[in-house]
């Protein structure tokens, strides 16, 4: 069945368009409300957020479409998208509601989904949903409203599960580093646990105002947290993104450590320590230098659908535990349910601690490809199969031969088709990719 709200993670748009109207959120949750806590001991459901100005508005829309379908409501105020996951988990709701748009501009928003194990939906529950929404909306009898109360402590519960997934016996002890929290959902948590754990903390991007989030910093605008560390001499750096699932690093060169350098650093050192549980899952995004490394540590790499929720499908199914993307989505279900950036920049910064070695030194051992990445904002929906892009994708593929890879695919949080060239030459990739997407604007235009 095709789902008309429900895209790789969750539902988003633009404020006020679409989905993300006053009237619809409301409608949404009532109906997660019939859908989540139906037959579920505990008839309660959390509710986080970024720091997004609108969040105000549909954080009060969530509360009261629950209400409606009978469902009490915890508020958690601002708040990581995984750590609704882990709190609820351990206060055993039903399910974890988030609103946020990831690493979007503050203009944009969504809605996203935890069940009550902090895992993301699967889709014959998010149809579900959708069902419900086609339904008229009906409010329980009054004596049956939903309760909403706030939870104070939930910063100070998730800063205490993140430090506890770095080694007691470890110390930050001597590590300068700057923290980027991309004025997001983070701000108030990321630097305390890294203080806490002994690091010396410079942080940036933590004075939100409801329209900063994600610009020109965080995970998807490292520029400034680059500037930065060189400016103050520090170790590393570390960039997360709005809603706090995304991370990025910078090692004390000013040098960008993406994600797939960060899910080699933990890999290794998860397998040097006899702690790797089987292999790792990548993406069809995965840099191919990320799969020779492994080949040579003779690890096991799978390659999964872009989307984190493709890579823990693909985790789940072989019984693994490490997989990530190369923006930076790492998951290690060895300590949480879903990815985590704070939870992936311990596991390195162990890494670093347990060796020895700097981040730059860890990044050692793999050899990236040069890859390509051309964005094409879409004016309209374009057939990716349509004939003129496939004889460019083709004519690019014959160029490259055995020594690289295209992969073109639509964003499935934006308007956007994502054009992908791998090989061994920068400047021929990057030819070919915008030769490619040029193919791919003059048909989004003359459609």
């Amino acid at each position: 069945m095709t789902r008309e709200y429900f895209g790789t993670d969750g539902i988003r748009g633009r404020v006020g368009q679409g989905a993300m109207t006053p009237e619809f959120v409301l409608k949404l949750g009532w109906a997660a409300g019939r859908v989540l806590a139906k037959n579920h001991s505990n008839n309660l459901v959390l509710i986080g957020k970024d720091t997004r100005i609108s969040n105000y508005m549909f954080e009060a829309c969530l509360e009261a479409g629950l209400s409606a379908s009978g469902v009490h409501s915890r508020l958690l105020g601002p708040m990581p998208t995984p750590a609704v996951a882990y709190l609820t988990q351990t206060l055993r709701a039903s399910a974890g509601i988030v609103i946020s748009a990831s690493h979007n501009p503050f203009y944009d928003n969504g809605v996203k989904f935890f069940s009550a194990n902090g895992q993301k939906l699967p889709d014959e529950t998010e149809m579900l949903i959708e069902e419900q929404l086609k339904q008229d909306m009906i409010t329980v009898d009054s004596a049956e409203l939903g309760k909403a109360e706030r939870i104070d402590d939930a910063a100070g519960r998730y800063i205490e599960f993140s430090k506890s997934c770095f080694p007691a016996r470890s110390s930050l002890s001597g590590v300068k580093m700057v923290v980027d929290c991309a004025n997001g959902a983070t701000y108030h948590i990321a630097p305390s646990v890294f203080s806490e754990l002994g690091a010396e903390v410079i942080s940036i991007g933590v004075q939100p105002n409801g329209m900063n989030i994600n610009l020109e910093c965080g995970a998807t605008a490292p520029a400034a947290l680059v500037e930065k560390v060189l400016e103050e001499k520090a170790d590393l750096g570390i960039a997360i993104d709005g809603d706090g699932d995304r991370l990025i690093m910078v090692d004390h060169t000013g040098e960008i450590v993406d994600g797939d350098e960060l899910l080699y650093i933990i890999a290794r050192a998860a397998k040097q320590r006899d702690e790797l549980q089987g292999g790792v899952v990548g993406t069809l995004m995965s840099n191919l230098g990320l799969e020779l490394a492994f080949k040579e540590m003779d690890v096991p790499f799978l390659r999964a659908n872009v989307g984190d929720r493709y890579v823990m499908e693909s985790l789940r199914e072989n019984n693994w535990t490490i997989g990530g993307e190369s923006s930076g989505h790492i998951i290690c279900l060895d300590h949480t349910s879903t990815g985590d950036a704070i939870v992936a920049a311990l596991q390195v910064l162990y890494a670093m601690t347990e060796s020895g070695r700097t981040l730059f030194e860890l990044r050692e051992g793999i050899e990236r490809c040069p890859m390509t990445l051309v964005n094409v904002p879409l004016e309209t929906a374009v057939d990716l199969e349509n004939t003129s892009i496939a004889e460019a994708v083709n004519s690019v593929e014959d160029e490259l031969g055995d020594l690289g890879r295209v992969l073109l695919r639509k964003s499935g949080t934006e308007p956007l088709v994502r054009v992908m060239v791998e090989g061994q030459n920068a400047e021929q990739v990057e030819r070919l990719a915008e030769q490619i997407a040029s193919v791919v604007r003059e048909q989004s235009i003359a459609a």
